[in-house]
Formats: structure tokens, C-alpha cells, sequence
């Protein structure tokens, strides 16, 4: 079969027929994802500020959802959670390398990581924004290698079906960080970071449920929709999160950085958190 030549498609870098201002959304792509990246990434190397509680040992509290959970906790950095909060406790284990600090955050990072770098969306908009290829759609990209199939970075990033399944698992465990978060030392009540740490687990399960894996693990494999109406239902309602992929993997990236962020604020006591414990 012969091959179509296009005029002005796949040219050169940057050559097009389009007139609309197609640079704008990769530049602004590569922005945000830069800038969350850096916080997130100088968040985690922190290590402290993490919790926030007026009580002692009760039940509640706030935790930051990039601390979440914890496994270890160095009781003896700054707003750091009590030890009933870990999953193993402390001290602060031995064979951590000396070079890094001793933050919970490093433990638990690389499993939401996985699966955000992994994703199909983000896949598009890093492929497209950092590494050009292409930039836009029918705009002439850096020039790559034939494609020879899933080989290469390819089976790592097949690694997303699998990372899945902790993003699921990671779901549950930050609503229950949300539950939590309007108890505190055992009273329950009311406040602003309450509200911001219950809206987290929403948007990251819009984002996690509307996942291109989730929507074939519920409806993959069908030759007859009406032979199981149950997963029919689940999949159209999975892929009404689907179609707005997009928009929740920027809206929970957002929301989980400024869910530390506030949570670091109150912890270090640079925002007074306005609740009904009157702390």
C-alpha cells in the first residue's frame, strides 16, 4: 500500500496546518506538572508536619494523604503522628539510608506514583509535553525510533493494570483518613481541614474509578452486555467517570498537594483551623 503524503504533517518539529494556538496546552502541562511534582516531591523529603490533633492519645486527627498511611513514624520530628497511627510503629527503623531523612512519606509514595505515571492521560500529557512526541496532535514531533511493539518503556508502563489494584486499596484507606478527620481525641466534630480531607478520597476515587483498567476490569472480556446488566450498569456509570478522565486526574493531584498543604500549615501553626473543638 502506498504511502499518503499529508502536506505539512510530520514534517519537521513544530510543523503544522493548524492555526490555533495549539503550544499553549503543553506548555501548560508542562507547568503543572512540574509544579506539583516539586511540591510533592519536597513535601515528602520534609518528614515532619504531617498530623495535626488537639488531643493526645485519642482517636482522630489530620494526617496528610502523602504520609498515608503510615508505616513507620519518627516520634521525635515535628508534627509527626502518635505511634497508635502506624502500621508497625517505631523508632525509626535502622537500615533507612543515612542520606535520606526520615520521612513516612518515602514508604508509601511510589504505589499512587505508579499508577499516576502509568496512566493513560498522564502517559498523553508528559509524552506530549516533555518529550514532544508529538507536542500536539498533526504537529510534527521529535523524530522516534519505528515503533516495534510493547518493548522497551512500553512494558512499564503496562506495569498500570497492576498498580491499580494499590490505588484501589489506597481509596479506602484515605477515606478512612477523612473519617478520622472529624473526630479528635475521641469527640467528634467539625472542622475545615475535615472538609478538605473528605473531599480528597472523592476526587481521587472519581479519578481512580474512571481509570481506563477499571473500566475493562468491570466490563472487559463482554461479548453480551445483556447477558450481566449488573456489570453493564457498573460500566456505564464507570465510563461516565472515564469520559472526564482528564479533568480528575488534575482536579485530586491538585487536591491531595493542598490537602498537605493545609494540614502542614495547621500543624506548624501558621493557620489556626476553624472547627467545633474551639482548638
Amino acid at each position: 500500500m502506498a504511502d499518503i503524503s499529508i502536506p505539512g504533517r510530520n514534517k519537521g518539529f513544530g510543523v503544522t496546518m493548524r492555526t490555533d494556538n495549539w503550544r499553549t496546552a503543553p506548555f501548560a502541562v508542562f507547568l503543572g506538572l512540574m509544579a506539583f511534582s516539586g511540591y510533592i516531591a519536597w513535601a515528602a523529603f520534609q518528614g515532619e508536619y504531617y498530623w495535626w490533633s488537639g488531643g493526645t492519645t485519642g482517636f482522630g486527627g489530620y494526617l496528610s494523604p502523602l504520609y498515608s498511611p503510615l508505616i513507620y513514624i519518627d516520634q521525635t520530628a515535628a508534627g509527626s503522628a502518635p505511634a497508635w497511627h502506624a502500621w508497625i510503629g517505631g523508632p525509626w527503623p535502622s537500615w533507612w539510608p543515612s542520606i535520606l531523612p526520615a520521612s513516612p512519606a518515602f514508604l508509601i509514595l511510589a504505589f499512587p506514583g505508579a499508577f499516576r505515571l502509568t496512566c493513560y492521560y498522564y502517559r498523553k500529557a508528559y509524552y506530549r509535553a516533555f518529550a514532544a512526541t508529538p507536542p500536539a496532535c498533526a504537529v510534527g514531533g521529535i523524530p522516534q525510533k519505528p515503533f516495534k511493539g510493547e518493548t522497551g518503556l512500553l512494558i512499564f508502563q503496562n506495569l498500570h493494570r497492576y498498580a491499580l489494584y494499590f490505588a484501589l486499596i489506597f481509596v479506602v484507606i484515605l477515606s478512612y483518613d477523612a473519617v478520622l478527620s472529624f473526630f479528635n481525641d475521641g469527640q467528634f466534630g467539625v472542622g475545615v481541614g475535615s472538609i478538605v480531607l473528605l473531599i480528597n478520597p472523592i476526587l481521587i476515587g472519581a479519578y481512580t474509578f474512571g481509570c481506563h483498567s477499571f473500566r475493562h476490569l468491570v466490563g472487559g472480556k463482554m461479548d453480551c452486555m445483556s447477558c450481566s446488566m449488573g456489570r453493564y450498569k457498573t460500566w456505564k456509570k464507570v465510563s461516565l467517570l472515564n469520559s472526564r478522565h482528564q479533568l480528575f486526574a488534575w482536579l485530586s493531584l491538585f487536591w491531595v498537594s493542598f490537602a498537605d498543604f493545609y494540614v502542614r500549615m495547621v500543624s506548624a501553626g501558621y493557620i489556626k483551623d476553624l472547627n467545633t473543638w474551639g482548638l
